[in-house]
């Protein structure tokens, strides 16, 4: 492929992508139903669990874990390789630690003690420390290199649902140190190579499937990381670096994604049961060694792929036969959850788990337990977005939030970016 076409693909995947922005917003809020759900789920130890449990909830938070995450951390990669052409290196290390370990900071300080405290409220009638006391216990911490990047350790410590900005801000400073360190030729060669062997069909599919695959297989799934290993992640993250630096594999993307989304159902198909074959057998399917075990696990992680090539390409698709997006009152909610996506991350949680610790001892349905629940955290969380954050410059910039005049309407950035 001669230079001016290489600078072709690579000024035609800087092209602003908002179907990107539509799936992270639809994450993003989506996550309040799924935590939500996780208070009901009978297998998941979330940090407030009903009375009365259910495995409908595990059927239906795998339709969304096998996807919904991985694509957020793609998402990101995207945004990552645009914001390090424009700034450089340094830049765009100074510029993620602001974005991302700010909001990093104030909630480990503010939001993530609150989670479980509460747990060990709900757990223990007789528990009746306060929560300042409980405080210091929870910044009782250790040092521990082998958890990287969770390398801050503690018996009641945790990062809690932040674990996607602690990786994503990791795998930022790593992306940036390579991108000092490591030659540029090289790095666009295999750039090219790669790009013309995803010129043929399936191939999209299976280069990126594989290595997905094994470690999804041997290192196993976490569960505190929505069901994928960190390692995993990381892929997806360099994943989407890779699409952003040469259109060439989001065309092989859109043309592929009816087959990926065949695949996708059918490794579910045949996936998903053996998930529930090696858990009635007494095993972890998460970490089990077993061969049925490592099985499903391949199968997973090839199915999370195909699962992201189908999504991204058949929204690309739809978004080039509908170039302008619509108006009116859908556009402007879009817009507004869509620039308060970081600080709507960051606060749902804590105030999903606040509401659950009363919700639970209702005498009520599941149901009537579960939309209660979901309608109010959803409030509140925008509520607090809108109140506590939106409305100054000081908690803007606690939040990660981009002042409005620096602000586009169609950003690539992840939640986190």
């Amino acid at each position: 492929m001669s230079e001016e076409q290489v600078s072709t693909a690579s000024a035609r995947a800087a092209a602003r992508r908002p179907e990107l922005d539509a799936i992270r917003t639809l994450v993003v809020v989506g996550l309040i139903f799924f935590h939500s759900s996780l208070v009901f789920d009978e297998r998941d130890d979330y940090y407030i669990k009903n009375a009365d449990t259910t495995e409908v909830t595990t059927v239906l938070s795998g339709l969304a874990v096998v996807w919904a995450m991985p694509i957020l951390f793609l998402i990101a990669g995207f945004g990552a390789r645009h914001s390090l052409r424009r700034r450089g290196p340094g830049g765009f290390a100074a510029e993620r630690l602001l974005r991302l370990g700010v909001p990093l900071l104030f909630a480990l300080v503010v939001l993530l003690p609150v989670p479980p405290w509460l747990r060990l409220k709900a757990a223990d009638p007789g528990y009746h420390e306060s929560y300042w006391r409980f405080l210091p216990r929870f910044f009782d911490v250790r040092f521990d290199a082998g958890e990287f990047p969770f390398v801050v350790q503690g018996e009641q410590f945790e990062t809690g649902h932040l674990w996607f900005v602690v990786m994503l801000l990791a795998w930022a400073l790593l992306l940036a140190a390579a991108a000092r360190l490591l030659p540029r030729y090289p790095r666009r060669r295999q750039r090219d190579r790669l790009a013309e062997m995803t010129g043929r069909r399936g191939l999209v599919l299976l280069l990126p499937a594989l290595p997905l695959a094994v470690i999804s297989a041997l290192d196993g799934m976490e569960e505190s990381y929505a069901g994928w290993s960190r390692w995993a992640y990381l892929l997806f993250f360099l994943y989407g670096v890779a699409l952003a630096g040469d259109d060439r594999f989001r065309d092989a993307m859109r043309r592929d994604a009816m087959l990926a989304a065949v695949a996708a159902v059918v490794l579910m198909a045949v996936g998903m049961p053996l998930f529930f074959v090696v858990s009635e057998s007494g095993g972890d399917p998460l970490t089990d060694p077993s061969g049925l075990a490592m099985l499903m696990r391949a199968l997973y992680g090839m199915t999370g792929w195909c699962f992201v090539v189908a999504i991204l390409g058949l929204l690309d698709r739809r978004a080039r036969r509908q170039p302008n997006p619509a108006s009116g009152l859908g556009r402007r909610v879009y817009l507004y959850l869509a620039l308060g996506a970081l600080p709507i991350y960051v606060l749902h949680q804590p105030i999903v788990v606040a509401v659950a610790y009363h919700v639970v001892s209702w005498q009520s349905p599941i149901v009537v337990k579960y939309l209660t629940l979901v309608t109010i955290a959803l409030a509140l969380t925008v509520a607090a977005y809108e109140l506590l954050v939106r409305r100054t410059r000081p908690t803007r910039f606690l939040f990660g939030v981009r002042e409005p005049a620096a602000v586009r309407p169609t950003t690539t950035e992840s939640p986190g970016e």
